[in-house]
């Protein structure tokens, strides 16, 4: 099976850098490669914790099972050349008591999670869940289906898909509904649909307005850090196992787009009622009701876990205020009709009364983190000091879906802070620090030295203290990265911590920086942008992204004017490049110093795909009038494009 592990891994690694807009709710429980015992305080730590966790409360188990209908017989799903992309089996350790390296809480949640296959939610409704990090939703129309966000890649949407035909039907798929901008909604459409029967007008694509922007502009301009962050994120490197990871392409454009609330939609008999809910979980999202069913989708507004506000390998700032907002208009113009709620990630709710109940608790915990989060900031206290000091209120926190198995509150708070007041705390002593490595350099030395030091640092471990001596054991790796026993003693921190994180992300970052503390990475990152995304980004979008990649030293003292001409596109752009800047004026006709003339997909060739400008002219694929050292002087001037290793995070 290591071939199998080996492309499990790509799989994750591929739908990482998809998702680094996006969210893992399903995310599998993660290992380091070297893990160590837990220590007795951190199994201490855990069974109090176990002490206060609501076990009385049993409904999502029950909810989690609801309308199993089946699953595939062969738990591997392989990709058109045979390789296996993904084993349904792997996360069979996560069930029974939790293993002493689990957090107990999210041990349960991930052993709820690792149920996979098709789900019964109604006579109309069906669900494949556990095949891909989200859920993807069937709607039964007269003659055959809506689909609900295609999963993440074609291969675990084709055999989504194929579980369906088997045991609903074998019928035609006349829409395909995208829930919101992250790549794990749209990601695998065409594992379902050709594009050519969307063209023909066969197949709706059905999505928020925005989505096209949103879809490639979120993991555009800081792409590359979004993607190397998101390892950590999302554990994509960890070994599977209950001291590791236990749970985290534009496909086809929208021909369908929802502008505004109360806009409505027939297709195949099915009416949709819309509610646009921009800024929430994406720039781009909706909720949308079937009134024929009485059935409420509320996209990932109310996943079975705390969201998050700010996604830990970054996004934009979310409003965790709107956010609530967004789900009380949800129950004002849908509540009294819905007889089921379904989401994005997780599992249904069935009555009325349930899905407001749980709607409203969902509601009731973000307006309760912004407003106690901006209550505290108005106090003079600082996004550290919120976050350690916030808590939801117990009647809350007995409902299981309201825990930090994703996002957290201690995270949260401080994105709600950076929200309205940025980074800086307001202490002058913040305004300009020390870089790390000289700051901890100096730290180092005004403890005595690193073997001082890493005494401290040791005493903090032995004593349960694993907050304290991560710290210090990281200022000695920044001062001194070769020093072994200060790594050996960061990664063990880190562990520990890890093991005891009830949001698996959390846990995911813990282990994925004590892996690389024992051992630096050097897998080169992996691609943020699909070719489906590249094909799908405007020219002007294209030409931002080649701004943020001058290097100010190879473009020091050059002054160019280039135009680009895409005939096939009917565009023309004149760039320009000074003070190590480069600006797109767009269709200018002012002088420049060469015109270049080539299909536009033969210039993402010459950026992404490493083909030569020489080789584009000698075929007759390329034309350039003017200074033909203009355009070599142009692209010399821009960071290469080819995967580097991975940068550093947890060492100097």
């Amino acid at each position: 099976m290591l071939a199998a592990n080996h492309n499990f891994r790509q799989f994750w690694l591929k739908a990482s850098a998809l998702i680094s807009v996006g969210l893992v709710a399903w995310s599998p429980v993660a290992q380091a490669q070297t893990s160590g015992a837990a220590t007795p305080q951190t199994i201490a730590a855990n069974r109090a914790f176990s002490a206060t966790l609501p076990w009385d409360n049993t409904s999502e188990d029950e909810l989690a099972k609801r309308g199993f209908v089946a699953t595939l017989e062969d738990p591997l799903i392989r990709n058109a050349a045979g390789k296996v992309v993904l084993d349904l089996s792997a996360y069979n350790f996560a069930q029974g008591p939790a293993p002493e390296t689990a957090n107990p809480s999210l041990w349960r949640h991930a052993a709820l999670l690792r149920m996979h296959g098709l789900f019964k939610v109604t006579p109309k409704i069906w669900q494949v869940r556990g095949f891909d990090i989200s859920v993807m939703s069937i709607i039964e129309t007269d003659t055959g289906y809506i689909i609900i966000d295609p999963l993440t890649v074609a291969e675990t949407a084709k055999a989504a898909m194929g579980l369906v035909k088997k045991h609903v039907g074998d019928k035609p798929i006349h829409a395909v509904i995208y829930t919101h901008s992250h790549a794990d909604h749209f990601g695998g459409v065409k594992g379902i649909v050709s594009e050519a029967d969307v063209l023909a007008g066969k197949v709706k694509i059905i999505a928020p307005s925005g989505f096209m922007e949103h879809a490639v502009s979120e993991n555009l301009i800081a792409g590359p850090a979004m993607s190397r962050r998101a390892v950590f994120q999302f554990g994509t490197t960890l070994e599977r196992g209950p001291a590791g990871q236990v749970g985290a392409g534009i496909g086809i454009a929208p021909t369908d787009t929802i502008d505004r609330t109360g806009q409505t939609m027939t297709v195949d008999g099915m009416r949709i009622e819309f509610q646009v809910t921009p800024g929430t979980e994406a720039p781009a999202e909706m909720n949308f009701f079937f009134p024929d069913l009485g059935a409420l989708c509320l996209a990932e507004n109310a996943n079975v876990t705390m969201h998050n506000i700010l996604p830990p390998r970054g996004a934009l700032v979310r409003d965790s205020k709107a956010w609530a907002d967004y789900l009380t208009e949800s129950m004002n113009l849908f509540g009294a009709r819905t007889d089921v709620m379904f989401v994005s990630h997780g599992w249904p709710r069935w009555g009325r009364q349930e899905v407001a109940t749980y709607v409203a608790n969902h509601r009731d915990a973000y307006k309760y983190l912004h407003d106690q989060s901006v209550r505290l900031m108005n106090q003079g206290m600082t996004a550290t000091e919120i976050a350690e000091s916030i808590a939801l209120p117990e009647l809350l926190t007995k409902q299981w879906y309201n825990h930090g198995y994703y996002g957290t509150m201690s995270h949260n708070s401080k994105a709600v802070y950076q929200r309205y007041l940025g980074w800086y705390d307001a202490n002058p002593a913040n305004l300009n620090p020390l870089p790390p490595e000289a700051v901890a350099k100096r730290y180092v030395d005004a403890m005595g030295g690193a073997d001082k030091a890493l005494g401290i640092a040791k005493t903090a471990y032995d004593a349960g203290d694993y907050r304290w001596s991560a710290e210090l054991a990281s200022r000695i790796v920044f001062a001194d990265s070769t020093n072994k026993p200060a790594r050996e003693l960061l990664a063990q921190s880190f562990e520990q911590m890890g093991y005891q994180a009830e949001s698996m992300l959390w846990r995911n970052m813990y282990l994925n920086g004590a892996q690389e503390a024992r051992k630096t990475p050097n897998v080169p990152n992996a691609g943020t942008v699909a070719p489906d995304m590249i094909s799908a980004i405007s020219s002007p979008q294209l030409f931002d992204l080649l701004a943020i990649r001058v290097d100010p030293e190879k473009a020091k003292g050059k002054n160019i004017a280039v135009a680009f001409v895409f005939p096939d596109r009917n565009e023309r752009y004149r760039l320009v490049l000074r003070n190590s800047v480069m600006v797109n004026e767009g269709p200018s006709t002012e002088p420049v110093d060469a015109t270049v003339t080539m299909p536009r997909p033969a210039f993402l060739g010459m950026l992404f795909s490493g083909t030569s400008p020489a080789s584009l002219v000698l075929r007759g694929v390329m034309k350039i009038d003017g200074k033909t050292d203009a355009l070599r002087a142009f692209m010399s001037s821009l960071d290469t494009a080819e995967p580097k290793p991975p940068f550093p995070i947890v060492t100097p």
